[in-house]
């Protein structure tokens, strides 16, 4: 019996394992390098960055030899992983769209703080690609985790799961694999029970989140659109409710009305904003 053989008798074991040693690959390839400085040191950021990049490269070589041989075959595996032209412009714009709706309160705190002016000033925009820390949160990040988590790792899951499963099972190894953030609390001087609480919201929080890039990704068919979406939501950062009670009484009614409205309009046009038909996607689809 050879390797394919065997792989097809047995392909939800195996996308399984591949899966989860994609997400072992990814967090060990932060802490393979031995060194006494943060995770925000320069140097701890750039051999990051290479780590990160291997796996990265790896990866799809994982989804097309576990993908099922009839898989390969009617389908390019660049389709497959979200890198395809049809319907492109779309999946850069209407997704985002939809996320900013999302965020329309803490956009709203942006716009009557004044703070939104700094995008129109080149030299943020200088400053910001020379900080790693920066391009750490707002494009390696994004970029490696979206290609190894939903490019990679979609077509595998749904081998063997329908596609609404896959969008909430795929996410739990993503959030998953936030938790060694609490080893580097701990390492940094926090308590173990501050940085549990803490290490727990963030698995529930990227766990959510990570379901709502899946959805992405299979409703529109591109790997740009939960990239792009994920860049956004990692500039935006978490909304800070408390920020709210610092603006008049007047403002604070609007931001207010502003996160609810947000709220109504993201789920009101969750769907249509992602028919598969305007991205021609005819591979994934999620209803």
């Amino acid at each position: 019996m050879d390797i394919n053989q065997l792989i097809n008798e047995n392909q939800c074991v195996f996308s399984a394992l591949a899966c989860i040693f994609l997400t072992v690959a990814y967090v060990a390839s932060l802490y393979v390098w031995r060194t006494q400085h943060n995770r925000d040191h320069p140097s701890t950021i750039k051999r990051r960055f290479f780590g990160v990049s291997c796996v990265m490269i790896i990866a799809p070589f994982f989804t097309q030899l576990f993908l099922k041989e009839h898989s390969v075959q009617n389908v390019d595996i660049y389709v497959q992983l979200g890198l395809r032209l049809p319907g492109l412009i779309s999946a850069s714009v209407l997704p985002l769209l939809l996320t900013a709706i999302l965020f329309l309160g803490p956009l709203t705190m942006q716009f009557l703080s004044g703070t939104w002016r700094i995008y129109l000033e080149p030299v943020y925009w200088w400053s910001s690609w020379q900080d790693l820390v920066w391009v750490r949160n707002h494009v390696m990040a994004p970029l490696s985790e979206e290609w190894v988590w939903r490019a990679c790792m979609t077509p595998l899951l749904l081998q063997c799961l329908e596609p609404m499963t896959a969008v909430f099972v795929g996410p739990l190894l993503f959030g998953i694999a936030h938790l060694h953030h609490m080893h580097e609390l701990m390492k940094g001087g926090w308590q173990f029970k501050d940085a549990l609480m803490i290490s727990t919201f963030q698995l529930m929080f990227t766990s959510i989140f990570g379901a709502y890039s899946a959805f992405l990704f299979l409703r529109t068919g591109h790997f740009v659109a939960p990239l792009i979406a994920h860049m956004f939501c990692n500039h935006m950062g978490f909304p800070n409710f408390s920020e709210v009670g610092k603006y008049p009484l007047l403002q604070r009614i609007i931001i207010i009305c502003n996160f609810i409205l947000g709220l109504t309009l993201w789920c009101y046009l969750l769907f249509p904003l992602t028919s598969p038909d305007i991205y021609d996607n005819r591979l994934y689809s999620v209803t």
